[in-house]
């Protein structure tokens, strides 16, 4: 399943990279728009995970997870062909995740040559999708280490792999909780910042909560709360 994503994610870069190029040369006015799309289906991505929690029982949760379960056990399944829409969901979010730090990369070599745009947005492109997709690809076989490691005959490396095993399934749960959020971290500072009398009244709200004595982290806390809940109320709407 992760090898599908990655095989799509590097496809969607083949993409982007091209368009992200011409969007540079032929109209660049559209950038900040189509960021902002990008921004506002990130929050629409998160808020939709947000509703599913709520508005599904436990019992309709239960049922899919023993779904899942028998189709991990049963050899002749196809686990791809079994995850088809979560894999097409996957690579269509890894789309707009790839546009948006094409086009902020891109935003940071603007003055360069068109070879060397060319060059460093592609340099990234590869790092990014190699990157993040063999970190993924080691994450989801942390279990299968801890099993291996739970089989060898020290008892340090039984107690690390039963470790592993224990803790992999909490891990994940806190990477799914983590990942929505930052859905809204990010896409909601991309509204933001596409919409200057907004992005003005929270950054004057942060150096208002500074003004008061709190530390100045305490500020930059405040400043990502509330882009946070711009993009919360903007999945909401999307």
């Amino acid at each position: 399943v992760v090898w599908a994503v990655f095989k799509g994610s590097m496809l969607n870069k083949l993409i982007l990279v091209p368009a992200a190029m011409a969007i540079s040369a032929l109209a660049p006015w559209a950038i900040v728009p189509l960021l902002m799309l990008g921004g506002a289906y990130l929050c629409f991505e998160g808020f939709e995970k947000v509703a599913h929690k709520f508005l599904h029982s436990p019992d309709e949760d239960a049922e899919h997870h023993q779904e899942l379960v028998a189709a991990v056990a049963n050899p002749k399944v196809d686990l791809v062909a079994f995850e088809k829409n979560k894999v097409k969901g996957a690579i269509r979010t890894d789309f707009i995740l790839s546009a948006e730090i094409i086009v902020i990369t891109l935003g940071t070599v603007a003055g360069a040559s068109f070879g060397k745009q060319l060059a460093v947005l592609s340099l990234i492109a590869l790092a990014m999708t190699v990157g993040v997709y063999g970190l993924v690809a080691g994450i989801v076989k942390l279990d299968d280490l801890g099993l291996y490691l739970s089989r060898l005959k020290g008892a340090g490396q039984r107690r690390l792999g039963l470790w592993l095993l224990a803790a992999a399934p909490y891990f994940m749960k806190t990477l799914s909780v983590v990942g929505t959020a930052a859905m809204f971290i990010v896409g909601g500072s991309i509204l933001v910042h596409g919409i200057e009398p907004l992005h003005h009244f929270i950054q004057h709200g942060g150096e208002h909560v500074q003004q008061m004595g709190a530390p100045g982290w305490i500020g930059g806390l405040a400043v990502i709360l509330m882009e946070t809940l711009v993009g919360l109320i903007a999945g909401g709407l999307v």
